[in-house]
């Protein structure tokens, strides 16, 4: 897909209709105009102001768990990872996961996987691999996990270790979908030896009216069900792993960056595991 066309179907078709609801704010346009991005509505700049005002450090958050996935996708890279599994890409900023594990290993396959038009419009124009390796992105709900796996298997063997790669995500999936079972299906599907990355907001990290009022708010104003959980219920995800140093802690602690010290408090826990 040429840039032009990746424009074309963010902007609409001839007449002017947009092929999603732009009226209703989606996590992943939040995150960009947080980021500084080009690619959001009105209703999702909305979203964050009304964020920003019960959780003053939200932007921090969505900006640290950005840098958490820089730092985690590079450690993966470093310690030989080659295959990577995006689940919940986000609309492509600078330091996409390739950039980064392509310019340590230039053939390192990755694959994408969202379902936003815009992410998979923008995705398709500029997530574009080095002449050795490969990209691929996949138009799927995380809860179609077993469309994902056949289909990312069309470009990354299971066989061999994988990076599995779920940020801020999953707590866009309720507990009626039951969201560790989608993860322990994923990582059953991968070699022993494989990783998995996650993000997730940490209702524990929260002063508890805070929780309580900023759960509300986003919850009328976003297409997902913001689902904060527990340190435990976020530890779940890792049955199975050993867990990278230093463990499950927020992301802006994890291999922390001395530029974000005391920059805010992101109330998201991040980790890495590594599959026995």
């Amino acid at each position: 897909m040429t840039g032009d066309e990746a424009v074309s179907l963010a902007d609409g078709d001839a007449a002017g209709r947009l092929p999603f609801d732009t009226s209703v704010a989606h996590q992943a346009r939040m995150y960009d105009f947080v980021l500084g991005g080009k690619d959001n509505y009105a209703a999702d700049r909305a979203a964050v102001e009304a964020g920003l005002k019960v959780w003053p450090d939200m932007a921090f958050a969505m900006r640290a768990n950005r840098a958490f996935l820089g730092r985690a996708v590079r450690y993966l890279a470093d310690a030989g990872m080659r295959q990577f599994l995006d689940i919940g890409t986000g609309i492509p900023t600078a330091g996409n996961t390739h950039e980064i594990v392509q310019a340590i290993a230039p053939d390192s396959r990755v694959v994408y996987v969202d379902y936003d038009p815009v992410v998979l419009a923008h995705a398709r124009a500029l997530l574009v691999s080095n002449d050795v390796g490969a990209t691929a992105y996949i138009d799927a709900d995380l809860r179609d996990t077993d469309r994902i796996l056949a289909e990312a298997a069309g470009l990354l063997d299971f066989s061999q270790p994988v990076a599995i790669t779920l940020l801020a995500i999953l707590h866009a999936i309720p507990d009626a979908d039951d969201p560790h079972s989608i993860v322990a299906k994923l990582t059953d599907a991968a070699a022993p030896g494989s990783y998995l990355a996650v993000s997730h907001s940490g209702s524990d990290l929260f002063v508890q009216e805070t929780k309580e009022t900023f759960s509300s708010v986003i919850n009328q104003t976003i297409q997902q069900q913001y689902t904060p959980r527990s340190r435990e219920q976020v530890a779940g995800f890792f049955a199975g792993m050993d867990l990278v140093a230093p463990g499950l802690v927020p992301v802006e602690e994890w291999r922390p960056d001395p530029a974000m010290a005391n920059a805010g408090t992101s109330a998201v826990y991040g980790a890495v595991g590594r599959k026995r």
